[in-house]
């Protein structure tokens, strides 16, 4: 018995948390109004979509002892902690047409091409509602003041914000990084209103255009907008940056950023606010950036130039025993950490004169984006066979040339660690094999005389004949029918 009841337990409670699950998911939402109204109230349905757009709804069911009066619509934008969230909402007010128990169906509503399946309910319509006089007599004899129900005067009030795609550099090398920031800056004293609008679709539509081609980008993947206190001109803002990336050019042709648009929300605010009216207005301003160019430059002459990293950068190597012996390999780490475009470092140009075999290298690299800069590390772990016994300074083989942008010059890393190789020289041992088979048991005893290929005419006169004798037999049969 009690293992039965923790069963059914159990699927109850996964049934309640998988309900939860569905509902949660759910971004729309349809409402009925309270169970008991008076006759003179009014009864709605209000539809409401979450984060996103009120595409599209069907008609509002008809009810039998309700008069439909007319839909009306509502929308909000909250950010709250970084966190933008939405709604839009469209209602439907219904009248009573007399007293007494309404019954409102079940239907099925079709919101954004999705149907939302609704339990109906009963409605109980009393006797009119009277409303009591207080002794705050004044505001009843002003009630369209004092409910918002008459004319309200919304005014526009001056907004301090504007969009800004900012560079922490104008003049950058070919490879250097520069940092690129598409924000939303609003000033400390603003009294206007102000609310992101379909940021997603917007950012989206920006960076096709404004997203250079001639370069490298790595992308912070900005998730959570969250603002940011900062000083322009002595003046203080909050800034909300939508987009951030370091850019790499990949030739001398200037980084040009063309102006771009951004909607925004903002509400005008009633001139005369009301207690229970409604005190502002939704409208939209469009705000546009500014133009901006970065000049890049070719680095200096240098034989590698056209290959090089450009960057700050430094080395790392690692090896567990500088004692060698010939013929056993040893593994080696080449390991370039610093600030650059990691994704476009080399492997080392390695030294080859036979004194040591080298293995392709694994390649492993790690990359952080954080505080305005890209750094990283590209590791080259390395299998390498010594042949001749002695005494060698892995730098004559280990190095990798970069400029630095800071210092305005080539650089090199080389390694510092000398190995000492012990054992037989295996410069020129042969290659050892397995048994090749009785295919090459067989070469000693072959004759290596060089002899003519004899020309064979006879087998283009068999062939012919061959052909010869078909067709003979061929009119044969076909005369002695």
């Amino acid at each position: 018995m009690h293992r039965f009841f923790s069963i059914k337990a159990s699927i109850a409670l996964l049934a309640v948390i998988f309900l939860s699950i569905a509902a949660k998911a759910q971004n729309a939402q349809v409402v009925l109004g309270p169970d008991e109204i008076g006759e003179n109230q009014a009864w709605t349905i209000t539809i409401t979509v979450q984060n996103d757009r009120l595409k599209s709804y069907d008609n509002f069911p008809e009810i039998a002892g309700f008069k439909k009066r007319g839909t009306s619509t509502q929308s909000s934008t909250n950010i709250i902690n970084g966190q933008i969230s939405s709604s839009q909402s469209v209602i439907m007010t219904y009248l009573p047409l007399k007293q007494g128990v309404i019954t409102v169906p079940s239907f099925t509503l079709k919101v954004n091409d999705k149907p939302i399946n609704v339990t109906g309910k009963k409605v109980k319509v009393g006797p009119p509602l009277q409303q009591q006089r207080d002794p705050m007599r004044d505001f009843f004899d002003r009630p369209d003041d004092f409910f918002g129900r008459g004319e309200t005067e919304f005014i526009d009030i001056q907004d301090d914000a504007f969009l800004a795609l900012t560079t922490s550099k104008d003049n950058v090398y070919v490879g250097e990084g520069f940092n690129t920031t598409i924000s939303f800056y609003v000033a400390a004293d603003n009294r206007a209103p102000l609310q992101f609008y379909e940021l997603g679709k917007q950012i989206t539509d920006i960076l096709k255009k404004v997203k250079p081609a001639n370069c490298w980008e790595e992308n912070f993947n900005i998730e959570n907008i969250e603002g940011e206190s900062v000083t322009i001109n002595g003046k203080d803002y909050t800034q909300y940056k939508i987009y951030q990336a370091t850019l790499y050019p990949l030739n001398t042709e200037p980084v040009v950023f063309p102006a771009f648009d951004m909607k925004m929300i903002k509400y005008k605010v009633a001139k005369n606010p009301s207690f229970f009216g409604q005190n502002r207005k939704e409208d939209f301003k469009t705000f546009r950036s500014k133009p901006k160019r970065v000049n890049v430059k070719p680095l200096p002459p240098h034989p590698l130039k056209d290959v090089v990293a450009v960057g700050d950068y430094h080395l790392d190597e690692r090896m567990r025993n500088v004692d060698l012996e010939t013929g056993n390999s040893a593994p080696y780490s080449f390991n370039i950490y610093g600030e650059g475009n990691i994704s476009a470092i080399e492997k080392p140009v390695l030294k080859r004169d036979g004194n040591f075999e080298f293995y392709e290298p694994n390649v492993e690299q790690n990359i952080t984006r954080q505080n305005n800069r890209v750094t990283g590390t590209k590791s080259f772990s390395y299998f390498m066979i010594p042949k001749e016994p002695g005494e060698y300074k892995l730098g004559d083989y280990f190095q990798w040339v970069f400029f630095n942008p800071e210092k305005a010059k080539y650089d090199t890393l080389k390694s510092k660690l000398t190995v000492y190789v012990t054992g037989e020289s295996k410069k020129n041992e042969a290659i050892q094999s397995n048994d090749l088979g009785s295919f090459y048991d067989k070469i000693d005893a072959a004759d290596n005389k060089l002899q003519t290929i004899a020309n064979d005419r006879w087998q283009p006169w068999l062939f012919n004949g061959f052909i010869v004798v078909m067709l003979a037999g061929a009119a044969f049969l076909i005369f002695k029918k």
